[in-house]
């Protein structure tokens, strides 16, 4: 027989074991019935830990319960149909506790997701560590921007720069920093801020990533064109009056000596002295109105017109330009175009400019050098961008002027007009491109450009 209702089984097992007992000291009394007496108390036993465990059925129900809490293992259900109505109500309120807690955790793992997704969708770079140095999170932008495919210690950036590792350890909250990088052969400008937090016991720290070259760049050559436009715009209104003057006072001069035959040898050489200073003047201020004239091209280039053509051609259109200054100093020219019919789209006008500029200023650093050499190597980056790459065996660029070599009016040669090289950035600009350099003491140079 099944009894519904606890009480009942515990009244009926205690009444078994009354009358076990009974029965065993009933046979304990009769010498005959020894090996009942054994089997009784044996039974006695059994009924005994039986009842023991049917009563403590509770206490593992609530042991099973906070298990599947701790270890979040809410798959656990509680049925028992035939300890009637108080255990159906202890069972179903197990039940519902274990669902809340399901839900909850689903929750937290929808809001995690969530967050992951956003983080990852986000075009800053975000990379989450521990103080340890381990990583926790980063995002698809950090891939991106560091050029790397997995990320577990911060240690691991040295990859990229040495000095990158030490500087994310030393971040406190709220710090920010700049940092200049060569990834690749693409040189990025990196803001990285700071934050921190604690969670479960633990201090986290947490750095975004931000490329801000492109954007400092054109905020460089904004404000040069705007400084060339006011300082063209003061000289010449200042040099040309000087200039006009300098001819009227030149042609009167000169029309005063020619009506006046009768002038003595002393007034002669006088005017004659008169004419060669204005004569200085006048042609000074004009090769500083040419000079002006020329700067002010920086702020006059052409919108491109953007069309598709090969690498191959546009070499070869430079190298045929400049064949007789290669002859001249003998120089070897190595190319190397992956795949051959690589294609790039730009303005080949503007383009050939910066190929020539480039091209004139590696024969300049390699033409007092033994076995001179340029070599140039066009291919597709990791990013699918196309790089050209000049690099020479001069004598390279001293480190002090790295930096300076694309301003405006800066140059390091005796005969340099310092608008080149800048020319050529304001061009890649154009294009959304780049101009980069890289260069070593005696390592020659290597200046890349990316489309």
């Amino acid at each position: 027989m099944v009894y519904r209702r606890f009480r009942l089984q515990v009244v009926f097992r205690v009444i078994l074991l009354i009358i076990t007992i009974l029965l065993i000291v009933f046979t304990y009394q009769q010498t005959a019935y020894i090996i009942s007496t054994i089997i009784l108390s044996l039974l006695l036993c059994a009924q005994v830990v039986a009842l023991i465990r049917f009563t403590e059925q509770t206490n593992r129900k609530l042991i099973r319960f906070f298990e599947s809490i701790r270890h979040a293992d809410f798959t656990s259900s509680f049925t028992d149909h035939e300890l009637g109505k108080s255990f159906e109500g202890l069972n179903n309120e197990f039940n519902k506790v274990i669902t809340a807690f399901n839900k909850n955790k689903t929750e937290k793992e929808e809001h995690f997701n969530y967050l992951l997704t956003v983080i990852q969708h986000v075009s800053i770079g975000i990379i989450v560590f521990k103080r340890d140095g381990n990583v926790d999170v980063f995002n698809n932008a950090v891939k991106r921007l560091l050029q790397i495919a997995t990320l577990r210690k911060i240690e691991n950036l040295k990859e990229i720069s040495a000095d990158l590792p030490d500087k994310l350890m030393q971040m406190k909250a709220g710090e920010k920093i700049l940092l200049k990088l060569f990834i690749k052969d693409e040189l990025v400008q990196l803001s990285i801020h700071a934050t921190e937090f604690r969670m479960r016991g633990e201090e986290y720290v947490l750095v975004s990533f931000q490329d801000i070259h492109p954007e400092l760049e054109q905020k460089e050559i904004e404000s040069w064109q705007k400084l060339i436009r006011v300082l063209t715009h003061e000289i010449m209104n200042s040099i040309t009056p000087i200039s006009s003057l300098a001819s009227t006072v030149s042609s009167m001069l000169n029309e005063y000596k020619s009506s006046n035959p009768k002038i003595t040898a002393d007034e002669k050489e006088g005017l004659e002295d008169i004419l060669h200073a204005i004569s200085t003047i006048e042609s000074r201020s004009k090769g500083l109105l040419n000079f002006v004239e020329i700067y002010r091209n920086l702020t006059r280039i052409p919108k491109p017109n953007f069309r598709y053509f090969s690498v191959s051609e546009l070499f070869d259109r430079s190298l045929e330009l400049l064949q007789p200054k290669i002859s001249e100093y003998n120089i070897l020219i190595k190319i190397k175009i992956f795949p051959q019919d690589l294609k790039i789209l730009a303005d080949p006008d503007l383009i050939d400019q910066v190929v020539i500029n480039l091209l004139l200023n590696a024969v300049d650093a390699i033409k007092e050098v033994p076995d001179p050499q340029i070599t140039i190597v066009a291919s597709t980056n990791l990013n699918n961008r196309t790089t050209i790459e000049f690099a020479d065996n001069g004598k390279g660029i001293k480190q002090d002027i790295l930096d300076k070599i694309f301003m405006p009016f800066f140059t390091s040669k005796k005969t340099g007009s310092g608008i080149g090289l800048s020319l050529s950035r304001q061009i890649m600009q154009m294009h959304k491109g780049s101009i980069s350099v890289r260069s070593k003491p005696d390592e020659g140079a290597l200046f890349t450009l990316v489309f």
